[in-house]
């Protein structure tokens, strides 16, 4: 499961912005999962919870469609489950707890923000939030002490933010000539 996540996560990093199905996708699986895990602990196949699988799965798919036939509407709903996501990624790499009513008000905060984000910044919604989730996925696939995690989560961050912004620079600098 962690190398599937740091996978995902280096995917989001690069290509969150460019192949905005591919981030909506990816939020949807890894969300979706991450939810069926944390709502349902069950027995793991192959360190795998195959509920939560075929559920990511799922979602993923549907994340997916709906990105290529309903592209603001889909990033929007990516921007919230992202934003969520996000806030609830940093307090575990923090250590700060999930299960207390201020983690899920922060988590709904971030979810808000997200939507918010998408809806009026598409593009660098894009680019900050796949950023964000990529640097999140790979913090969390890693086995490492906190401080050296969050080291991790910053870099990849930056690292995320500069690909997808340097893109984006090339693409408006080229259609302009």
């Amino acid at each position: 499961m962690a190398v599937l996540k740091a996978l995902i996560g280096i995917a989001l990093l690069l290509l969150g912005r460019k192949l905005f199905w591919l981030f909506v996708a990816a939020i949807g699986f890894v969300v979706a999962m991450d939810l069926v895990v944390r709502l349902f602990p069950g027995p793991a196949t192959g360190g795998v919870n195959p509920v939560a699988l075929v559920v990511g799965l799922v979602a993923g798919v549907i994340g997916a469609l709906l990105a290529i036939f309903l592209q603001r509407g889909a990033v929007s709903v990516a921007g919230f489950l992202a934003g969520g996501y996000i806030v609830l990624s940093l307090l575990d790499i923090l250590g700060l707890g999930e299960t207390t009513a201020l983690a899920w008000v922060l988590t709904f905060v971030g979810a808000i923000i997200g939507l918010v984000l998408g809806l009026v910044l598409l593009e660098w919604a894009l680019i900050v939030l796949s950023s964000l989730s990529g640097a999140s996925l790979i913090a969390q696939s890693i086995d490492l002490s906190r401080p050296l995690t969050v080291l991790v989560f910053v870099v990849a961050l930056v690292v995320g933010i500069v690909v997808q912004a340097g893109t984006l620079s090339r693409e408006s600098t080229h259609q302009e000539t």
